[in-house]
């Protein structure tokens, strides 16, 4: 049996910002299992309407692979407190971990108002040291542990209690400068450096940030003040982000209030994201959810988002500077995703993508009120490519495009991109979509003299509620359609009733192979 742990306990994320995604979180009691039988019952639109309401609880399952905890300190294991008690936590994840510490064992204060920065850096390196033995696992307890960024190690494992809390400091002064990513050229935000992400790590493999649907809480207000009042000398840093690494498993969290991008894998492979909560204010600027950014053999799955942003945003470099990096986005498949986002999209491609996107398979997704359910943005000057992306199986509610593709994305990082650099949308597949209450069924504007090419869609339904809009604006585009209502634009041709559904490839995706282990981590309770 898996173990199922409800998300009952989160108060508001924000004191005077929209308490939606609070609100959801109290009236939620369906576990992510139970939406995933939903969803193979082909969920009819009333279902589809309840399913909104609900939350997926992360779920874990038995276990197999026992480690008891070491001593740092150099206790004798069977002595313990005195008090006998203990409490068992059973996981999932890529590897089972020999040595273990708990963040108390440094200093750590679970009080909210102490820093324990150092006491996080000082865990991380007293178990980078078993790495080649093993690996090391760093046990967060219950209770609200702030602090300023810290970097994690290779063959290691950050695991949170179920009532533990990751607070992200306030204070400026605690969070690093760094150098922006070569393949941006410059910060999103403001030209120049970046501040470090809360939680790091470059050049690892083998990392494991997972837990009892423990909490990371970005407190973004701070950062999202600064940012509408132009305050912001350096560009916010994410809640997670890992540079140059492989094997990277991230699972049964909840993340909130990212000062801005929750979870950026970037120059990074063989990756999976499950099971994870994302929520922020919906109109939080740029909190996007998941943003795999060049990277390979990507796996996000069974993952729910309310947010400010994109739900899963899929990158690879801006302009001329992802261009001279040339790492593509590839192989990246996402599955069972739930996902509110009034302002943007559910799944978006680019707009940065100057190192290419290709190879892209989305399927089983529920939204509602969001922008739109798949976004390609790209424009002159990007260069490189978006193709061979798959969708199906799309259940939408209350949005404004079910698909938009634009060439004419305006925003660059400085005035040295080359007008020459165009770049080339093709072999673009969307099947079995059903869609209520929208405002246009689709937007698909290529760039005149290179039009987006290899468009199909099949099987297609959208209810539109009453607008002036036509339901398909095409410009620059070329493609076929088969069994879509309304019936789409001259320039994606009918091929008729007897047409061949929109292709989804059959072959497995390369981290549909990935093993996980049953782990069992057992903490002394103190008395």
């Amino acid at each position: 049996m898996c173990s199922i742990w409800p998300l009952t306990s989160i108060a508001n994320p924000v004191a005077g910002e929209d308490d939606f995604p609070a609100r959801l979180l109290h009236r939620s009691s369906v576990s992510l299992r139970q939406m995933e039988l939903q969803r193979r019952r082909r969920i009819s639109l009333p279902q589809i309407l309840a399913t909104w309401l609900l939350l997926m609880a992360a779920y874990t399952g038995p276990a197999e692979c026992i480690r008891r905890p070491s001593r740092v300190h150099g206790e004798d294991e069977d002595e313990g407190d005195g008090s006998g008690a203990v409490e068992a936590f059973e996981y999932s994840a890529t590897a089972c971990r020999a040595h273990t510490a708990s963040l108390a064992d440094f200093g750590g204060v679970g009080d909210g108002a102490t820093s324990n920065t150092e006491a996080f850096s000082a865990a991380v390196t007293h178990l980078s040291q078993f790495a080649s033995d093993g690996g090391g696992m760093l046990f967060v307890p219950a209770g609200q542990w702030l602090t300023g960024p810290f970097n994690l190690t290779s063959s290691f494992t950050l695991f949170l209690h179920r009532d533990a809390v990751i607070l992200a400091t306030k204070d400026v002064n605690e969070w690093p400068i760094i150098d922006p990513l070569p393949s941006y050229g410059r910060g999103r935000d403001a030209a120049g450096g970046r501040y470090s992400s809360l939680i790091g790590g470059s050049n690892l493999t083998d990392v494991i940030i997972t837990g009892d649907n423990g909490t990371i809480d970005g407190q973004g207000a701070f950062w999202w003040s600064k940012f509408h009042g132009h305050k912001l000398k350096y560009t916010r840093g994410y809640l997670i982000e890992l540079m140059h690494s492989d094997q990277i498993f991230i699972s049964n969290l909840t993340l909130l209030n990212s000062p801005s991008w929750n979870i950026h894998p970037v120059y990074s492979s063989n990756i999976v994201v499950s099971g994870i909560t994302i929520l922020a204010p919906v109109h939080s600027p740029n909190t996007d959810g998941i943003n795999p950014d060049s990277c390979s053999n990507v796996r996000i799955e069974d993952c729910y988002i309310v947010s400010g942003d994109d739900c899963v945003a899929i990158k690879s470099g801006w302009d001329e500077y992802g261009i001279a990096y040339g790492m593509p986005s590839q192989r990246i498949a996402i599955r069972r995703l739930t996902c509110i986002s009034p302002t943007s999209a559910v799944i978006a491609l680019g707009s940065e993508m100057s190192g290419g996107i290709q190879d892209v398979r989305a399927e089983d997704i529920t939204a509602i009120n969001s922008e739109s359910g798949v976004r390609i943005k790209t424009a002159v000057g990007r260069g490189a490519y978006v193709k061979d992306v798959y969708v199906r199986r799309m259940n939408l509610n209350t949005m404004k495009w079910v698909f938009w593709m634009t060439g004419n994305y305006k925003s660059h990082p400085d005035d040295k991109f080359d007008p020459n650099a165009i770049p080339v949308v093709d072999g673009i597949s969307y099947s079995e979509v059903t869609a209520y209450n929208v405002t246009m069924a689709a937007r698909l504007e290529g760039i005149p003299n290179a039009p987006f090419t290899g468009i199909c869609v099949s099987n297609v339904t959208v209810e539109l509620r009453k607008s002036r809009k036509l339901p398909w604006y095409c410009a620059d585009v070329e493609g076929v359609s088969s069994g879509v209502s309304p019936a789409a634009c001259a320039s994606l041709a009918d091929q008729g009733e007897g047409a061949q559904p929109c292709p989804f490839p059959t072959d497995a995706s390369p981290m549909d192979d990935v093993q996980l282990q049953e782990c069992t981590y057992v903490n002394a309770i103190s008395a």
